[in-house]
């Protein structure tokens, strides 16, 4: 796990402050290597081969192919193997080094052979080119800076703002993506010029004609090939035990993040059957009972018998708030971004690597907006001029509650989701920016710069889903647009701002391919969420019942009333000073919004938090 940079120019202190900026990914060594016409660098954290073989760059024995490696490729010892039979000496016990000899023999084709999560870049002093690749789910982030003739890269994109060239800008149309989906959709990012490699892409970069070309070697594709329970509850089983086996392999101590819900209690149960000394366990817990998972994770903590850790979060403070935003480089709301980063500073403390349940909700089907929109099928039954103009005006109407979990705020967010298109599909429920508001939360001058097309990134997936099923395009949307800019750019980023790295055993991409292969029906049975999924630990007795069938909760944030309480008062400052709130939004409809958030009349956390999050990041990388 490391951090890696480039450019397509000679500049040795350039590359050095790069690599500097990313020492927080990767304290254990940095390196460098210039030539007359590009610049690489790295910064290590070491957990495979310890010694200072591992050390990055890298470069094969005919000194024409030299590589700058993030992530791990778990099956690199069998690659590895098939490799010697050809021929090929090694000098490390690195994954590093048998990317680059797999590149050497196969050429892009390498990338298929590869179980891991990676972002790499290749130099080929020969030819004068970069190859560039991430991995297939998108664990790894990839940035890359294209204008005129200057070309960048970095895991981060606030190694790339080092080049003088790169002038700060603010996209727009990101900017309205963002305020919907609390993310910027790839291949975008907030910062003009500064874009995202997808995930499951590679690109090629020719020094010589100053082009790039971007490929794509990986699709997710569903059929109907396991119908039956029984077959389906073993090859999960199975497909998912291998799958943490794999990301076991560690030079140094592996612990794992216990939140008790479904996915990570069911990873923790897999680590405490194959980890070969006691796990240290890590959850966080709330003041707010009604926020708090803990005595959940206790019990699978106890079911194990992990050494368990827990931290208990308070109101957080501006500076958690701009410390996070470094780190994303860009403003991502996600209300569990910055307990992660709280979460895996504690994890930090005894351990370098941490195995994580993210990803289970989107294979198998965990989100309560999947019910949704199975509820939507039968709410469209009532005709659509009742829906819209009696039922839609009553039931927003009624006042927001502070629960979490209150029946009138699941009742208003289920009919806020409705009103949009049915094509979004399930992501309606996870869009927060709704047209209304949308046209009167920017001023005119800005509204000019953008296109109001809200769901734009959803359906750019949905038209390249194989299936023509709504449930198979809801999870091929998640896995290729929410998880990967979203989900997965949290869990890098927070916990790589502490040189800690995170495994995510549910994102295997041979378990992702076993359950598009299961239908649908299987996954969501009835509103049962994760059917398959339950009963394949229920089947194998892996799992209290209690928490083999408790609902989602996931780790979260009290946002909504922090801004109605501890935070209110800084929030209302920072909008009044903030630049980009003054050059891009309509402030007396903002003032609207906050006094109906404070007064109960509307829940509007997502879009106050968004804009708060965004004022902070905008003072961190502007001013």
């Amino acid at each position: 796990m490391c951090g890696i940079c480039g450019f397509n120019w000679h500049d040795e202190e350039l590359i050095k402050k790069m690599v500097k900026k990313l020492y927080h990914r990767g304290p254990d060594a940095n390196g460098i290597h210039t030539f007359n016409n590009f610049s690489i660098g790295n910064a290590r954290l070491s957990i495979l081969d310890l010694s200072k073989n591992g050390n990055q760059p890298m470069v094969n024995e005919k000194g024409n192919l030299w590589i700058v490696h993030n992530g791990e490729v778990y099956n690199f010892l069998e690659i590895r193997e098939e490799l010697s039979k050809k021929g090929y000496k090694f000098y490390s016990n690195t994954d590093t080094e048998v990317i680059l000899k797999s590149y050497q023999e196969w050429g892009p084709a390498c990338l298929q052979k590869f179980n891991g999560m990676f972002a790499f870049a290749i130099w080929d002093e020969d030819k004068q080119e970069l190859f560039l690749a991430r991995d297939r789910i998108g664990i790894k982030p990839l940035y890359y800076y294209l204008k005129d003739t200057k070309f960048i890269f970095g895991s981060e994109i606030k190694s790339i703002l080092e080049a003088d060239c790169v002038k700060k800008e603010v996209n727009l149309q990101s900017l309205y993506y963002y305020l919907g989906y609390e993310f910027v959709p790839a291949p975008n990012t907030i910062f003009s010029n500064i874009y995202k490699l997808r995930q499951g892409h590679y690109a090629i970069y020719n020094n010589k004609r100053k082009e790039l070309n971007t490929y794509q070697y990986w699709e997710l594709n569903f059929n109907n090939e396991i119908t039956d329970e029984e077959e389906a509850a073993d090859r999960i089983y199975h497909t998912l035990e291998k799958s943490v086996k794999l990301r076991l392999i560690s030079d140094v101590p592996v612990g794992v993040f216990l939140s008790g819900g479904l996915d990570s209690s069911t990873v923790t149960g897999f680590v405490s059957k194959l980890y070969p000394s006691k796990v240290n366990s890590f959850s966080i817990g709330y003041e707010d009972k009604t926020f708090s998972e803990l005595e959940y994770a206790k019990l699978v903590s106890d079911y194990f018998e992990t050494k368990h850790n827990v931290l208990i979060i308070k109101p957080i403070s501006p500076e958690d708030i701009e410390k996070s935003l470094y780190h994303l480089d860009e403003p991502m709301t996600d209300l569990s971004t910055i307990p992660f980063y709280l979460i895996s500073c504690k994890a930090r403390e005894q351990v370098k690597v941490c195995l994580s349940g993210e990803g289970g909700d989107e294979v198998f089907l965990g989100y309560d907006r999947f019910k949704a929109a199975k509820l939507d099928n039968y709410y469209r039954i009532i005709p659509s001029a009742i829906r819209r103009k009696v039922i839609a005006p009553l039931i927003l109407k009624l006042p927001d509650q502070p629960q979490k979990k209150g029946p009138i705020n699941f009742l208003k967010r289920f009919i806020e989701g409705t009103l949009y298109p049915e094509d979004a599909g399930a992501m309606r429920w996870q869009y927060f920016l709704n047209p209304i508001i949308a046209k009167k939360i920017f001023n005119e001058n800005t509204k000019q710069k953008i296109k109001f097309s809200p769901f734009e990134p959803i359906y750019y997936f949905t038209n390249r889903c194989n299936s023509n099923l709504k449930v198979d395009k809801d999870i091929f949307v998640d896995i290729k647009l929410t998880m990967a800019d979203s989900v997965l750019m949290k869990i890098d980023k927070m916990s790589m701002a502490i040189s800690l790295e995170v495994r995510v055993p549910f994102l295997d991409h041979e378990l992702v391919e076993l359950a598009a292969k299961i239908p649908a029906s299987l996954k969501l049975k009835n509103l049962t969420t994760k059917y398959i999924f339950r009963k394949t630990l229920k089947k194998f007795n892996f799992l209290p019942d209690k928490i083999i069938y408790r609902g989602k909760q996931g780790y979260s944030l009290p946002v909504k009333n922090w801004l109605r309480g501890e935070l209110k008062d800084y929030m209302i400052d920072l909008f009044s000073h903030s630049p980009i709130i003054k050059e891009n939004i309509n402030r007396e409809y903002l003032d609207i919004l906050i006094k109906e958030h404070i007064s109960l009349k509307h829940n509007h956390n997502h879009l106050l938090w968004a804009l708060l999050n965004l004022s902070l990041w905008y003072k961190k990388f502007f001013l």
